[in-house]
């Protein structure tokens, strides 16, 4: 192993997103060798290959034994208390990048992140989370004004996703809460509700075809608008932005960590 090197473990391996993690960091191969792909499926296939990327050595399994630098799991909920207890046992970084999380889960990385460095987000994508600094910035300056602004949260996916809204749209919700005060949410709308209240923040879920994801936070003030809006074009901003939070992670103290930390954005 080259110096500079980062041993790496993918959890969630045969997965969409795995499989781009390990293609991605095999593209940066002097800065990422991958000693272990783990997921349940597609037990014994070379995870490069998988990958579409060609061989490395690699196969998945459901066992991991190699020495690493840092983890990432890009896995599915249920399955992230288990890493993260192998990553405490075996004092190794853990990024997760998993959404919708089991209370087990919850559980599992909070106490992980009493023995090693571990990093959770809704979102890996470094534009993501810049948005999300600039709604909170938004929201901050339209409260400090005391104008009226209803706020709606449109998200985009492909038709694959299992979970509405997405835990990305959840997080700018409480974002603008913690900016703005909001205090009800409001998951669509049908009927007759009733005249929109300023203190309710809605969210609308778009499935279709293979969108890797989009999102729109829209601000509606009497005679004007402010909309922000963040759309991926393909999944390499995700598996890009959690090869980032590794490397990151590496040689960090113990603790918890977000996307912020990575970009150096400073909490409001």
């Amino acid at each position: 192993m080259s110096q500079g090197t980062h041993r790496l473990v993918v959890h969630g391996a045969a997965g969409r997103m795995g499989r781009r993690i390990v293609a991605c960091a095999a593209e940066e191969s002097a800065r990422w060798q991958l000693v272990a792909a783990i997921d349940r499926f597609k037990l014994g296939v070379d995870a490069g290959e998988l990958a579409g990327h060609g061989r490395c050595g690699v196969a998945i399994s459901d066992t991991w034994e190699p020495a690493a630098d840092v983890v990432i799991d890009f896995s599915l909920p249920g399955a992230v208390a288990s890493i993260a207890q192998q990553c405490a046992t075996r004092g190794v970084p853990l990024v997760v990048a998993t959404t919708g999380l089991e209370p087990a889960d919850d559980e599992a990385v909070i106490a992980a992140a009493a023995t090693v460095p571990v990093l959770v987000s809704p979102s890996m994508s470094l534009a993501v989370n810049i948005a999300m600094d600039l709604v909170s910035r938004a929201g901050r300056l339209l409260r400090g004004v005391g104008s009226r602004a209803d706020v709606e949260i449109i998200e985009c996916h492909h038709h694959h996703k299992e979970d509405a809204p997405s835990g990305t749209a959840l997080k700018f919700g409480q974002i603008v809460r913690n900016a703005m005060g909001q205090t009800r949410e409001v998951h669509g709308r049908e009927g007759r509700p009733g005249a929109r209240s300023v203190d309710e923040i809605g969210y609308h879920a778009v499935r279709l075809g293979d969108n890797p994801g989009e999102h729109t936070i829209l601000f509606g003030l009497e005679g004007e608008s402010l909309s922000v809006n963040v759309r991926a074009t393909n999944r390499d901003s995700y598996a890009r932005g959690a090869l980032a939070a590794a490397a990151f992670l590496i040689g960090k103290p113990a603790g918890r960590y977000s996307m912020t930390d990575v970009l150096g954005i400073a909490e409001p």
